[in-house]
């Protein structure tokens, strides 16, 4: 059997990561390929538990920055051994809602941690899994801010940050972008949803069978 191929969807907070990931598994699948979606951090019973720590101080206290990064992993070494991995070997495609470069671009960029030592201990968290392909949806920070205050949704612990912060981290994605060209492909999020959408079809459309 095919090895499934792993994609993921990044970006900064109301790029439309969600979205574009619905209408990618729904074009996938009327291609007959078997697609499973999942989320970061989230996506097993260990990790949605994780979430609400990590969004919400579900613990009453907010994780000190290691903590939190600690936080992450062990959600992503849980998703990944559990559930991405099992489902790449079925011949699945698996379409995830952030991966490991949101922990380059949070917690390297963002955090001020070292961007290589993130690299390593990431590695070690998912058996060394990394994306066959990376869509990092682009908007700037006027527009993520709008977007997320018109969700009528509480705030989590990200979306509160300041403005530097999510500044930081978008220089994170978009160099992490630059210095990996082949694995993540820059899209503008700007665009009617119909036009973003076709462009993340086209960066997915070479790895069909």
């Amino acid at each position: 059997m095919t090895r499934g191929r792993f994609i993921t969807l990044e970006g900064p907070e109301g790029a439309g990561k969600s979205t574009h990931l619905k209408l990618l598994a729904d074009k996938l699948k009327a291609q007959g390929i078997p697609v499973l979606t999942t989320r970061e951090p989230g996506g097993t019973k260990l990790g949605e538990a994780v979430r609400g720590l990590l969004q919400f101080d579900t613990a009453g206290e907010s994780p000190v920055p290691t903590a939190e990064l600690l936080l992450f992993l062990a959600s992503r070494a849980q998703l990944v051994n559990n559930v991405i991995l099992p489902a790449l070997e079925r011949g699945e495609w698996v379409l995830s809602d952030r991966f490991c470069d949101s922990t380059f671009a949070y917690q390297g960029y963002g955090r001020g941690m070292n961007v290589d030592e993130l690299r390593a201990i990431n590695g070690f968290a998912t058996q060394g899994l990394m994306p066959d392909l990376t869509v990092l949806l682009d908007i700037p920070q006027d527009e993520s801010r709008e977007r997320v205050a018109g969700r009528n949704e509480k705030a989590d612990r990200f979306e509160q940050e300041r403005d530097a912060f999510h500044l930081r981290l978008a220089e994170g994605f978009r160099a992490l972008a630059a210095a990996d060209p082949q694995r993540i492909r820059r899209i503008d999020s700007t665009t009617p949803q119909d036009v973003t959408a076709a462009a993340v079809w086209e960066a997915v459309r070479p790895l069909l069978p």
